[in-house]
């Protein structure tokens, strides 16, 4: 039960915002994205191919014994299988965004509309920007944020570099992805790789959240959304080759950013024998599927760093904890 006295973050808390990356519909333009009209360089090309790791596919349990948020549909589990197929061992790096920006002259949804949605504590003064997602006012709409302006104007990724690039929108993972011949995950090709096989893992590397005290992803630790005491070593992003890899050798599958899928969200593939195989979400979903959860995730609020934990948001939604891997 909610008090007079509680405050906003309080209230948005109580009532379990359904994630922690707000939505831009309704606050963004129309503005097309520019045609591309080339493709990427054979480096570049090269470079990408260096970061997938084939898997051979097979059957898996997809979804949650029993869901955490009744909104995110990720229950009951249900057998499924996937092809093979190649997925990149980290995100997409700010470096790796850089040079496909360089080469294709792209320019990204927060880029056009001036725009995207910046945590507070990012922020050196907060109150300079007064708009605020309802519901999430640890979430800033700042001018001038963007894929190389994390926190704004005046702010750069030149110390990051091999942090996950963020601010890009599905509809600019989707660009990359065309201008690369690469795709997006299916979310059950994103589930298989996580767990690399662990039956009834919760986590990529097992069940225990710290395994002898050690953090094994980028996850908030303290008191959400006002103090987070880093003790897993990163209040923001991390490289995205932080912390040990799962069994395949893919990196941070939870925790650090989340990551756009390919499929549009809705409930997860209908249970059937035999088993369903290379199952997707509708293409005409108005919301997109993200998975992995981020920096940002708690307990208290936004508990989704599990292997099949799911959220969605708009294509058109950009943040500082949303970024992609790619697939091929």
């Amino acid at each position: 039960m909610t008090s007079a006295g509680d405050s906003q973050a309080d209230l948005a808390l109580k009532t379990g915002s359904p994630c922690c990356a707000p939505k831009a519909t309704g606050q963004r333009s129309t503005k097309a994205a520019p045609a591309l009209q080339s493709r990427a360089s054979d480096d570049l090309r090269a470079a990408l191919a260096q970061m997938m790791i084939p898997l051979k596919g097979g059957f898996f349990e997809m979804g949650a014994r029993r869901s955490r948020y009744a909104e995110d549909l990720d229950s009951p589990p249900r057998r499924v299988a996937v092809s093979p197929f190649r997925l990149a061992r980290f995100a997409v790096t700010n470096a790796i965004f850089a040079r496909f920006i360089a080469e294709s002259g792209y320019r990204t949804t927060a880029e056009r509309e001036g725009w995207s949605f910046v945590f507070h504590l990012f922020l050196n003064e907060p109150k300079a920007h007064i708009n605020a997602p309802a519901g999430t006012p640890w979430w800033r709409q700042v001018t001038g944020a963007c894929w190389s302006a994390p926190e704004g104007r005046g702010t750069d990724t030149n110390a990051r570099a091999d942090h996950p690039v963020t601010h890009v929108s599905w509809d600019d993972a989707q660009a990359f992805c065309a201008f690369t011949d690469t795709r997006l995950p299916t979310e059950a090709e994103w589930e298989f790789a996580a767990p690399a096989k662990r039956k009834h893992a919760r986590y990529p590397w097992g069940t225990d959240a710290t395994p002898k005290g050690e953090h094994r992803h980028n996850v908030w630790q303290g008191r959400f959304p006002m103090e987070n005491t880093a003790e897993d070593g990163f209040a923001g992003t991390a490289p995205v080759d932080a912390f040990a890899p799962n069994d395949f050798g893919f990196f941070n599958m939870t925790g650090n950013v989340w990551e756009w899928c390919a499929d549009g969200f809705g409930p997860l593939p209908e249970a059937r024998h035999p088993p369903l195989r290379d199952p997707e979400g509708r293409s005409d979903a108005p919301r997109k599927v993200m998975r992995g959860g981020s920096y940002l995730c708690h307990p208290s609020y936004c508990e989704r760093f599990y292997v099949h934990s799911r959220s969605h948001n708009t294509p058109d939604s950009s943040t500082g904890n949303i970024g992609f891997r790619l697939a091929a």
